[in-house]
């Protein structure tokens, strides 16, 4: 118990617990702010009516554009999509054994994963209440399958407690969990609650957190069956005449405190990253290829937009072939504009000078994604880690484990980093061989047996020199949303903007689906008045 070495003092448990709370907190600003909220869909809109004729070009070929233009040429719409790159997906991009990569600055990687092996570098997960994504990947073919979010058989690590050693989820959630609930036992003894609780809620109560923080009959937290049989044993239950389990010590309180697990435990509680959560069959990708599959026939590839002009008569693209350089003009009745903020504003266009403003009022996060693929799945064989994330207070922020082909001989792909923040622009300004040494680096706390030993091949993403989009998405805050939201997303005569951007669902790929559908229906209303 922590009461054998160093109890924590009232501070330092009330600052613990107030930073539960504080993270439920910042998760709630963040949905106001738009980072993540569960979503609204009621179908796919009615767009019935159209005028015989009429005309919309899509700026840009990511999951936003392709719906847009989908439910537009069901509607009886004629559509055109000019994307920049020679694929379609945008954001939503695996990459596979045998892509290459060329990055702000010239650095190429090849990539050499084994085949079905890849990295996601933009979105990797699909949350279980993205209703508008979850509709079109059925309606649309694309397979999903399960994505383990939460392992409590994975690490926690943070270079502030235990030395600097990797310690396992559960047994750090359950030590956390236990001295809290015996904490709040003895308050309860100490009739520090009385002014709150009746004598017989404050029985339930006890009982609650005896179950709930696994205490003893005395109301404390000890080394016994109880505690083990959520933190684990020191040798677990085994058949015949040894078969006799022996419990697991327990970690001093105030180092439990030290590592931080607590941010681990209220981030799994976050609305978005409840189970359950899935990703497609053979990567990310899949779901842009299913898109794809839709309005493949009207989309031009390579195609560099370079001034946006709309006058009475219709709207006016012009663009370039990013290959022979040759300049062409497209015109259409009305756009659909989901081309990132971070590109838009540099190209020409005629809008008013509050959308300009808006547009570039809002900054974009910056992440790198790394992944590593290793010789055999040691994580499963040597530490019985079937998916999730091991956290680390290191740039890499953490490491996911792939979620599919469990038990298979040959290499697969870690996930070796996602870092954000300031880790994100560190990295982003290391060259790509330099972040595959960091991510060897940090992720080594974890496996040091084995993560060089077993290295084969890494690839990695940093979306801030990522040259279609430069930034990973858009970062809105209370003041930029009350200043230049609607200015954003509203109609403007011919032209409306979609995409994450353009939407209270931040940073996913539902956002991106939510605002084209809201784009082309206030569009289609314009339409039908004209």
């Amino acid at each position: 118990m922590a009461s054998e070495r160093q109890a924590p003092t009232r501070r330092q448990l009330f600052q613990a617990i107030g930073m539960i709370g504080g993270t439920a907190a910042i998760y709630q600003m963040m949905t106001t702010f738009g980072h993540a909220a569960e979503t609204r869909f009621d179908g796919p809109p009615d767009l019935s009516g159209a005028r015989k004729g009429a005309s919309v070009i899509v700026l840009g070929a990511g999951l936003a554009g392709m719906l847009a233009a989908h439910e537009l040429t069901r509607a009886g719409y004629k559509v055109r999509i000019l994307e920049y790159q020679n694929r379609a997906g945008g954001r939503n991009w695996s990459l596979h054994g045998g892509d290459t990569f060329t990055e702000m600055g010239g650095a190429t990687q090849h990539v050499r994963f084994a085949k079905g092996n890849y990295l996601n570098p933009g979105p990797w997960r699909i949350p279980h209440h993205h209703r508008t994504l979850l509709h079109y990947c059925k309606a649309f073919g694309v397979a999903l399958e399960p994505f383990i979010q939460f392992n409590h058989n994975a690490y926690v690590h943070s270079t502030e407690a235990f030395g600097g050693a990797p310690q396992r989820f559960r047994s750090l959630a359950a030590d956390f969990e236990g001295n809290v609930a015996e904490l709040l036992g003895k308050a309860i003894d100490q009739k520090a609650l009385d002014a709150r609780l009746t004598p017989e809620d404050m029985d339930r109560l006890k009982e609650a957190l005896r179950g709930w923080g696994m205490l003893d009959d005395d109301m404390r937290y000890v080394k016994g069956f109880r505690s083990s049989s959520h933190r684990g044993f020191e040798l677990p239950p085994g058949g015949g005449v040894n078969g006799a389990p022996r419990p697991s010590d327990l970690f001093p309180f105030d180092e439990v405190l030290k590592s931080g697990v607590w941010a681990q435990m209220a981030f799994f509680m976050n609305d978005e990253f409840q189970t359950t959560m899935f990703q497609p069959v053979g990567g990310m990708g899949k779901i842009g290829e299913g898109f794809a599959r839709q309005v493949g026939h009207l989309i031009t590839y390579n195609a560099k937009v370079t001034k946006l002009h709309q006058d009475r008569s219709g709207v006016t693209v012009t663009y370039a072939d990013t290959g022979s350089g040759a300049v062409t003009e497209a015109k259409a009745d009305f756009c659909v504009c989901t081309i990132p903020l971070t590109v838009l504003s540099q190209i020409e266009n005629n809008l008013s000078a509050k959308k300009n403003a808006a547009i570039q009022a809002v900054p974009y996060s910056s992440s790198v994604k790394i992944g590593l693929e290793m010789r055999r799945r040691f994580w499963e064989e040597d530490h019985d880690i079937y998916g999730g994330h091991s956290f680390t207070n290191q740039q890499i922020g953490l490491v996911s484990y792939p979620n599919n082909n469990f038990f298979q001989d040959g290499p697969a792909v870690l996930l070796g980093a996602f870092a954000n923040g300031p880790g994100g622009y560190h990295l982003g300004g290391m060259t790509p061989e330099e972040r595959i040494e960091l991510a060897l680096r940090e992720g080594s706390v974890f496996h040091p047996g084995s993560y060089r030993k077993e290295f084969l091949s890494g690839a990695s993403v940093a979306w801030s020199r990522t040259p279609w989009v430069m930034g990973c998405c858009a970062r809105w805050n209370e003041e930029t949303r009350r200043d230049h939201y609607q200015e954003l997303v509203a109609l403007e005569d011919r032209v409306v903007l979609a995409g994450e951007h353009a939407s209270y669902v931040g940073c996913w790929m539902e956002g991106s689906l939510l605002s084209a559908l809201d784009a082309i229906t206030r569009l289609h209303k314009r339409a039908l008045e004209a």
